[in-house]
């Protein structure tokens, strides 16, 4: 698969955790030799340690702001979109409808532009809401839980899908889980009002049983209706990001829908073991309502050579492994 030198990628939703992680990943590849990018910002810069290089710009803006993407898109060869929001409805229709509507307008306009790629998430399908008795594939209609979020996801999707049809936008969507970075699993599974995403095990046990569990480094084991552990879906930012690279200009990925995840779902029985024994952690069986889920990453796979290199060990021990510089504060923008 060869690549063209004169190409520019904008990324929305650039200062996110894959932004800031698939931008400098792109500039180090050689077969993006001389590919410039666009960061469309909406009020946070690139951070400070971003690559300061002259083949990154910068533009700042709302994305539901139709001069905004107007003035994105000029020049534009290929669109990462990464911009989205959490339970948030003031903002989600104006993000993930009206935002993307103006960009893919502006796509299939553009005398420049090749290519689309849409981060979709797991929560069009419900993840660990509803009941999955076999892996979850591509085909699978979209399933929202309650909420604006997954149905900002599953209005995505639809959207792109359609953009196929009316006009043969040249696109395609990776569907991701919940996406992990440096010290996020650790912070998951946390016992204290700091704890990252759902479910908040602190609300679950009481504030009192809660706090004791903290104390003494103890981790929550989330199960099912059954008792059994729970499996739920992630995948490693460096992962997500790998597939991202895969797809440019694959033309396999035409138009194509691929679940982009870790080869097994985290079984959260089997982590609790794997931490108890390798950090000494008390274990917390915490029995809920949610439901196993396999999301099945052979399409991606198939089509894209790619392999993800993360499993539950090693996302485990990269997490307790993480060791926090000065300099680099955990920082939560948004829940999960």
């Amino acid at each position: 698969m060869s690549t063209t030198s004169d190409a520019l990628i904008l990324v929305t939703g650039a200062t996110g955790k894959v932004g800031r992680t698939f931008i400098p990943r792109l500039l180090a590849e050689p077969r993006f030799a001389g590919w410039r990018v666009r960061a469309l910002c909406h009020r946070r810069p690139l951070p400070a340690h971003a690559p300061d290089h002259d083949r990154v710009e910068s533009v700042f803006g709302a994305i539901q702001d139709r001069a905004v993407v107007q003035h994105a898109l000029d020049g534009v060869t290929h669109v990462l979109h990464l911009a989205t929001c959490k339970e948030t409805p003031d903002d989600a229709m104006d993000v993930a409808v009206k935002g993307l509507f103006w960009l893919l307008e502006g796509c299939r306009a553009s005398p420049s532009f090749r290519q689309f790629i849409l981060i979709g998430g797991d929560a069009a399908i419900g993840h660990f809401h509803y009941p999955h008795p076999v892996p979850v594939v591509e085909t699978q209609p979209p399933s929202a839980y309650p909420g604006c979020y997954a149905l900002s996801k599953v209005l995505e999707e639809a959207m792109l899908q359609q953009y196929y049809v009316q006009y043969g936008l040249d696109g395609c969507c990776l569907r991701a889980p919940w996406i992990m970075e440096k010290d996020d699993l650790r912070w998951h599974l946390s016992f204290g009002p700091d704890v990252f995403g759902a479910p908040r095990w602190c609300d679950l046990v009481g504030a009192e049983a809660a706090a004791g569990h903290a104390a003494r480094g103890a981790v929550p084991v989330l199960q099912d209706a059954a008792g059994k552990g729970l499996l739920r879906n992630f995948v490693h930012v460096d992962d997500l990001v790998g597939a991202i690279l895969a797809a440019i200009d694959e033309p396999r990925a035409r138009q194509q829908l691929m679940n982009v995840c870790m080869d097994e779902p985290l079984d959260y029985a089997r982590l609790g073991e794997h931490l108890a024994r390798t950090r000494g952690c008390p274990l917390v069986p915490i029995r809920e309502r949610h439901h196993s889920t396999w999301l099945d990453n052979s399409k991606a796979k198939f089509l894209l050579g790619w392999r993800p290199h993360y499993d539950m060990a090693r996302l485990a021990d990269a997490a307790w492994d993480y060791e926090r510089a000065a300099d680099d504060p955990r920082q939560v923008w948004y829940p999960g």
